[in-house]
């Protein structure tokens, strides 16, 4: 039997008026299936991150149908939106946006109250996550205490508690020590294969787009090509450094001799 796509993007066009109109993307198909790990990968300028804007549903289409699990939601009113958004979807940043003053416990916790959860539910999904991503010790503790790792582990955390189907990921690991990126990517990976969780990430970052299923690139807002995984994550690393060559992606060069952690 066949599913549907998670993700589903029909001749969508994105234009933002100002002095200078600028056409951000451009008749953009996309399908990401259930379950996948997909990168997005391109110049600076080249439309990621309004293409993960419009996925996330902070902005709207100027042209063409966004769906998301069935549902578009350019239709939903704003508080249908609010709630469709919180339970859908969880967002990992490159900023973590932690609130200072809330500890890791009280983080990770805080989408739950907005849904009125009952409190012995609370308590279990915290147990739950912060066993799975190596939290309990650190419960207590603030953001200024944490490691970035530690704080990006707790970010994920946050976007997870409520077990969303999607999850968005902004260059989660652009802040981040090797180690740390190392860490958090392994996690998204396990995630992904344990829970049946959608992953759509941006990235920068050949070595962390070795990790995924999918690599998309675009460039100058339109589709330029896909790669999917080898059965050596080596291999995959080096064809995503191939196409990044053609698309003239940066300090591509630096890294062709990298072996992968």
């Amino acid at each position: 039997m066949t599913t549907k796509p998670i993700v589903e993007l029909t001749e969508v066009t994105k234009i933002y008026e100002g002095k200078v109109m600028t056409r951000a993307l451009n008749r953009m198909d996309l399908e990401i299936e259930t379950g996948e790990f997909v990168a997005i990968m391109g110049p600076s300028g080249s439309g990621k991150t309004s293409l993960l804007n419009l996925i996330s549903t902070i902005d709207v289409p100027t042209y063409g149908q966004i769906m998301i699990n069935g549902i578009e939601p350019e239709r939903l009113s704003q508080n249908e939106l609010a709630l469709f958004r919180r339970r859908e979807l969880g967002f990992v940043f490159q900023d973590i946006n932690l609130l200072q003053m809330l500890t890791v416990e009280e983080n990770l916790v805080l989408p739950l109250t907005l849904d009125g959860l009952p409190i012995i539910e609370m308590e279990r999904r915290v147990k739950d996550l912060a066993e799975h991503l190596e939290l309990k010790a650190i419960l207590d503790r603030r953001p200024d205490e944490l490691s970035g790792g530690q704080a990006q582990r707790t970010a994920i955390g946050r976007a997870l508690i409520h077990k969303p189907k999607l999850i968005l990921a902004d260059e989660p690991t652009g802040n981040l020590d090797s180690r740390s990126a190392k860490e958090v990517l392994e996690l998204l990976t396990a995630i992904n294969v344990a829970e049946g969780t959608t992953v759509i990430m941006v990235t920068h970052d050949p070595i962390a787009a070795s990790y995924c299923d999918r690599v998309l690139f675009i460039k100058d807002g339109e589709f330029f090509n896909e790669i999917y995984k080898d059965e050596r994550r080596q291999t995959f690393f080096q064809r995503i450094l191939n196409v990044l060559s053609l698309l003239g992606g940066g300090n591509v060069h630096d890294l062709s001799s990298v072996r992968l952690p």
